[in-house]
């Protein structure tokens, strides 16, 4: 009962935990998933709002193209003017009233007008631009524009884009660049790049790493993968994407529950390894305690019985059966030697550990059930190691107890003895009822038994001792469900020298 309380317990701790983890991931995953959305519906109105403006810029450019068309036309009548008036016959009733009016009524349009390569007169040029020299630069700049209306009779006129025209020309290109800026800089914190026609070139980026920028095709290709690309159409340079990414926020949002989680996982760790060790120390005082306490109160009826065994023996008691008690009473003298020791250095001889365990078995087996099969053997013969008899003898009886409870008192119990890679080594071979893994799992944990009433301390004992006391080592070796268990316990090798 007490084992499936532990177990239903650490089930409940398990789902607890799991279910804690859970909404922590699922909690943060949501908040991620809802900022996601927030930054999606901002960046979609924000394209919206620039789509509209390269729109607007669109407009001015062809509000821009009918202005150069207007002067175009304007450059045209200027020139058939000075056609008529270069036609006209001295003294023919001609009206060139609206003709010289239309001319001097051009204040904004530069005009070059030459007869035969001659130079006949100059409208809207800068005073400062006008000797010959540069008169001549600025009608090959006009020329090479193609901005050229050619006559009869000789006549070319030459003219450029108004003052006025050029002067909002150049805000119109300083609005272009500025709306290129802030299409990629104004982007609320989001990584945004502009990007040509074919998506192969990165024209402006803003809030990229200069290694992600080094990879141009695959930077665009992720970003692809993230977001859907945003068509922009612009005034004289065509269609533009703008990609986009997520902003560091909500990617740091995404990994910050696993390591707030690992944190506090650690912090935990931290702290029940803490406490644990805190409980076990204070379970080892008490055992402690316990032990020290035990050995004390044997000691009085164990000294009484001594002297009636002396009294028995005075009063001609048959020695045989005397000698059987006094047997008794040593072994009443180990057990509260080995209580005695509970908690401190023991001391360690070297020896026989084949004629230690070769004694200590004999006497075992003629107190245990006569339907259990006793076998010691050993493949080295005398075997030389260190130990201490009291202490590793309870690890014999505890190791015996447990097999012959595991056979319930039928079948056979066989120690080996050997030696290998520089160690000794016992193996105790029952035929029982084996174990299955979950069991071979915990039999060394203290508290844990699978009999009724087991208090689970005889085989966590048994490791404490080889462990801590002897610098051993004690394992299930193999053990099969119907089939019995072999457990391997192993001692370090001395000299016999030393011995």
């Amino acid at each position: 009962m007490r084992i499936r309380n532990k177990q239903y317990s650490r089930i409940l701790l398990l789902a607890g935990a799991t279910a804690i983890v859970a909404l922590t991931l699922w909690s943060s995953g949501h908040i991620a998933h809802t900022l996601r959305q927030e930054e999606q519906r901002k960046v979609e109105l924000w394209s919206e709002a620039i789509v509209q403006r390269a729109q607007l810029v669109g407009y001015t450019e062809e509000l821009f193209a009918s202005l150069r068309n207007e002067e175009r036309d304007k450059a045209d009548l200027m020139g058939e003017a000075y056609r008529i008036i270069q036609e006209a016959e001295p003294g023919a009733p001609i009206d060139l009233t609206f003709i010289t009016r239309f001319i001097q009524a051009n204040r904004t349009i530069p005009v070059l007008v030459y007869k035969d390569s001659v130079l006949q007169a100059d409208i809207n040029v800068a005073p400062s631009m006008r000797s010959a020299s540069q008169l001549d630069s600025l009608r090959d700049a006009m020329a090479a524009r193609g901005s050229v209306i050619e006559f009869d009779q000789g006549l070319t006129l030459f003219y450029d884009q108004s003052n006025r025209f050029r002067d909002l020309q150049t805000v119109m290109d300083d609005i272009i660049h500025s709306f290129i800026s802030e299409t990629v800089l104004n982007s609320a914190s989001i990584p945004v790049l502009l990007a040509d026609s074919s998506l192969t070139k990165i024209l402006r980026a803003d809030r990229f790493d200069q290694v992600d920028l080094s990879d141009t095709l695959g930077l665009i290709a992720n970003l692809m993968a993230v977001n859907p690309p945003i068509a922009l159409d612009l005034p004289d340079a065509g269609r533009r994407w703008i990609l986009y990414d997520e902003s560091i926020v909500l990617k740091q949002l995404r990994f910050f529950p696993v390591i707030q989680l690992l944190i506090i996982g650690g912090f935990l760790l931290l702290a029940y390894s803490t406490f644990s060790a805190f409980r076990r120390s204070e379970q080892n005082r008490v055992w402690v305690g316990m032990a020290k306490e035990t050995a004390h109160q044997l000691g009085t009826p164990l000294s009484a019985l001594m002297a009636w065994v002396e009294v028995l023996r005075s009063e001609g008691v048959d020695e045989s059966v005397l000698q059987e008690l006094g047997k008794d009473l040593d072994r009443l003298r180990t057990v509260t030697d080995r209580f005695s020791k509970i908690g401190s250095e023991p001391e360690l001889s070297s020896g026989d550990l084949w004629a230690f365990v070769s004694e200590t078995m004999a006497y075992l087996e003629r107190r245990m059930p006569r339907a259990v099969e006793f076998d010691v053997v050993s493949s080295e013969g005398v075997v030389w190691a260190a130990f201490n008899p009291a202490l590793f003898g309870w690890v014999l009886e505890n190791l015996t107890k447990n097999a012959v409870d595991a056979m319930e008192g039928v079948g056979s119990l066989k120690m080996t003895l050997g030696t290998e890679s520089g160690v000794a080594y016992l193996d105790v071979q029952d035929t029982g009822r084996g174990m299955s893994r979950r069991v071979q799992r915990q039999v060394f944990d203290p508290g844990f038994s699978t009999k009724a009433r087991g208090w689970g301390l005889g085989l966590s004992l048994v490791r404490r001792i080889v462990r801590e006391y002897h610098g051993g080592q004690i394992v299930v070796l193999r053990s099969e469900e119907g089939a019995g268990t072999t457990f391997r316990v192993t001692l370090p090798l001395v000299s016999a020298e030393v011995g």
